[in-house]
């Protein structure tokens, strides 16, 4: 895993514009797209994060235009994810400027897409994207999500992150549905057990309200942090971030 601390903030984007709920209800709108990755890059984010939030659940492609605008903008690594059922996806989408793709909701109908995107672009390119929500049904107590954190799946999360890792699969996004958008801190456990099983790098994603959350998650166990309503309100900035981490012992680029 990698020593330093990625900070990266998320835009969950749906008809153009960037959007924010909780728990995955209730989205209002955050402002363009375009403008908050600007933004996000003057900050020094390490990486970001445009998730098409809609494009599953309206059974489209991504948004195009506005990932090829926004990649434009920024000069750091960018991953696409919402909407990507095929390997033809994953090189239109690096054809307008994405470096790396998720996918969740079509690797779990089928799981061999995973093994043709890591055949043919590289593991590197490759994001798992794990909407995941606390359940009894499951041995860890934890089950994937589908469309959006709509549709519950018969996965169990962890057993589904160390399939999806050995199809090759080179990073784990880990969005935890029950902490998104209650700014009261990361899932530290869920964290810590996705770390135990994992061989790829993970990002912890979902319940950041505090600069004094991200530390713990990294300690818990993610080699990145991600955060979007904190960012978009204006509540703190990439910097308010790294300079905590920092303070905490954390090193940070």
């Amino acid at each position: 895993m990698g020593v330093v601390t990625r900070v990266i903030p998320c835009l969950d984007v749906a008809a153009g514009r960037v959007v924010k709920g909780v728990n995955f209800e209730n989205l209002r709108e955050m402002g363009d797209p375009v403008e908050l990755a600007r933004r996000y890059f003057e900050q020094g984010a390490d990486e970001l994060t445009f998730l098409d939030v809609t494009a599953t659940v309206d059974e489209r492609a991504t948004t195009y235009d506005v990932v090829r605008r926004t990649a434009e903008e920024v000069f750091i690594p960018l991953t696409v994810g919402g909407g990507v059922r095929s390997v033809d996806d994953v090189g239109r989408l690096q054809s307008v400027g994405a470096d790396k793709v998720g996918v969740n909701s079509a690797a779990i109908a089928r799981p061999a897409l995973l093994n043709e995107i890591a055949d043919r672009f590289g593991a590197q390119a490759l994001v798992l994207s794990l909407d995941v929500k606390r359940s009894p049904r499951t041995p860890s107590g934890f089950v994937v999500t589908t469309h959006g954190g709509k549709k519950e799946t018969d996965l169990d999360a962890l057993a589904w992150a160390r399939e999806a890792i050995e199809r090759g699969a080179g990073e784990l996004l880990v969005n935890s549905i029950d902490a998104d958008g209650t700014k009261a801190g990361f899932d530290l456990e869920l964290v810590g057990l996705m770390r135990e099983l994992s061989t790829v790098p993970v990002i912890a994603s979902g319940g950041a309200g505090d600069v004094a959350h991200f530390a713990p998650a990294i300690r818990a166990g993610a080699d990145a942090v991600l955060a979007a309503s904190v960012f978009h309100s204006g509540q703190m900035t990439i910097g308010d971030v790294k300079q905590a981490l920092s303070a905490d012992g954390i090193e940070t680029r």
